[in-house]
């Protein structure tokens, strides 16, 4: 985290993996695949972002989602907006052949913050 961020957003990427990737030959699925785990790298790897963990719903869910529930979620700690709005853009930016990965899946953030009780509530002794 950056050090004029003293609490970082609990950011929850959403991720959904749609037809155009259903509809792949198989011998494209892997370059799909290859630019998908790049792009996973480099989340790991973007200033102000610190991956906590991720989820893959895939042997439970088959077939292309459009919204909840998401085929996978990445939760990260991020110190600030406009980090979460570069992490967005990687599906715009990393390359898949002649496309970019949001030909094949898309992303959705939820910024919030870590589940604790607020400053503003008093506990009962």
């Amino acid at each position: 985290m950056t050090a004029t961020t003293t609490t970082p957003l609990r950011v929850l990427f959403c991720i959904a993996i749609n037809q155009n990737f259903f509809d792949l030959p198989p011998d494209e699925v892997g370059s799909v695949w290859k630019a998908f785990s790049g792009m996973m790298e480099a989340i790991g790897r973007t200033p102000g972002v610190v991956v906590i963990g991720d989820f893959d719903d895939d042997s439970h869910m088959v077939g292309p989602s459009d919204g909840w529930p998401w085929t996978c979620y990445i939760l990260a700690d991020v110190d600030r907006q406009e980090t979460v709005k570069s992490v967005c853009n990687l599906f715009r930016t990393t390359p898949v052949g002649e496309h970019r990965l949001w030909r094949y899946a898309k992303i959705e953030a939820r910024i919030g913050r870590a589940l604790t009780v607020r400053d503003d509530v008093d506990l009962p002794d």
